[in-house]
């Protein structure tokens, strides 16, 4: 594609990154075949195609509307389309840079304003804790819109984390919704590399991994967030007391393991970001590592078991697993090893559910349509339950099914504990 980029972005460093990412696009059009959000408009500017040529316009000079910052805005950054891309366009970057320099052309307004900024604000303060915890209490008594984004009864196993030392240490990453919305995956998680030998540790002022803010469009704030998870981490994995960063929220795994790319450009924190990147490994990246363990301790028994006895296992891959850190087919091959009966929708395995984070928030209706067409395809499966490997898309599906939703470490841990 060609581009001729206006004089205020030539020669910067976003609008350099832009104009790689464009030459690279060849106008084929397999990522609109894709795309979750162009199959339920049928709008080539709901379309990653679209998109790039609504940022291409935006670099070289063209008025930015309102209208510009809706179709971007419609954008799951699901990354599908990175996925499908024959010529390697990195589309979730240049989704970015778009949206960061239509943020400051086109000021939010009224509700819109508010929303978001709850949103980036709220989500990862230290009163969203009590504030879920309050939130659980009178969950019957919420209207039924509210009621869907909080969980209901948090498993009493949630409290119990393992004391044992272990020689093997990991860093796990706590988040800033997960402790407060399922505790239990973060716990279960610790029992699971326990069981196998592994002490999980977990940096106090560690909080957000910068996704939220990113994809609000507050890229400081979201560098902010990156350097005081670095600052948390250094010490223990300058040391090399820890093997690895564990990640059980994919979403978050993204985000860190891009660490290295958004601080490329930061002197004190560009060779810190890229060794925590390096370290950074999502849960199921420790599978095979863990199966020959999890097998003895099983016994061989694991299809048998409480968890294997509750029919068939649907899994969902979230966009950020199979598309964004490019890990497909890993979780439910091991699962399978340990006797459970794992299957994957048949048809649109590879589309997103419509969680993306902040994005069923900001566009309900959008996000409901997509989640009761993942629904409806797991739910030809017949399954005893669903599992998945990142909160927002689990707590997004538990809200359209009374079928049980959870972390698939979770159901490891429920055999473990059989």
């Amino acid at each position: 594609m060609q581009t001729h980029l206006a004089p205020e972005f030539a020669g910067t460093r976003e609008g350099q990154a832009a104009e790689a990412i464009l030459r690279k696009c060849v106008h084929c059009g397999f990522c609109t075949a894709t795309c979750p959000t162009y199959q339920l408009l049928g709008d080539e500017l709901d379309g990653p195609r679209g998109r790039i040529y609504l940022i291409k316009q935006v670099l070289e000079g063209a008025q930015v509307t309102e209208k510009t910052q809706l179709h971007l805005d419609r954008c799951l950054t699901c990354r599908n389309c990175e996925t499908t891309c024959p010529s390697g366009v990195q589309y979730g970057q240049l989704v970015d840079i778009g949206r960061n320099i239509v943020e400051d052309r086109v000021p939010r307004q009224g509700r819109d304003k508010a929303v978001r900024w709850l949103l980036k604000e709220g989500l990862t303060s230290p009163l969203f804790k009590p504030a879920m915890a309050v939130g659980k209490m009178v969950r019957p008594l919420l209207p039924e819109s509210l009621k869907k984004k909080v969980p209901g009864v948090t498993p009493a196993r949630a409290g119990m984390w393992p004391t044992r030392q272990h020689p093997r240490k990991v860093l796990m990453l706590a988040g800033c919704v997960q402790p407060a919305m399922m505790p239990n995956i973060n716990s279960a998680t610790a029992r699971v590399l326990d069981a196998c030998g592994i002490q999980t540790l977990v940096a106090e002022d560690a909080g957000c991994c910068g996704a939220i803010r990113a994809h609000l469009n507050d890229h400081e704030g979201a560098l902010a967030d990156m350097r005081r998870n670095i600052d948390a981490w250094w010490s223990m994995v300058q040391s090399g007391q820890v093997e690895a960063i564990v990640m059980n929220a994919s979403g978050c795994g993204i985000t860190v393991k891009e660490y290295a790319q958004h601080l490329a450009h930061d002197p004190e924190y560009a060779e810190r970001a890229r060794l925590v990147s390096e370290k950074t490994r999502d849960l199921s990246e420790l599978l095979p590592d863990l199966m020959p363990r999890l097998k003895k301790l099983l016994g061989g028994q694991a299809g048998s078991s409480r968890a294997g006895r509750r029919g068939t296992v649907a899994y969902h891959p979230p966009c950020t697993l199979q598309h964004g850190l490019k890990l497909r087919g890993g979780v439910e091959a091991h699962l399978r090893e340990l006797g459970l009966p794992i299957e994957v929708a048949a048809c649109e395995s590879h589309l997103c559910c419509g969680s993306a984070g902040t994005y069923s928030v900001l566009q309900p209706e959008l996000s409901t349509q997509l989640r009761d067409r993942k629904l409806g395809h797991l739910d030809a499966l017949k399954p005893g339950r669903i599992v998945s490997a990142n909160i927002g898309c689990i707590q997004h599906l538990q809200s359209g099914t009374d079928t049980p939703v959870q972390h698939w470490v979770e159901m490891i841990d429920e055999m473990l504990a059989a």
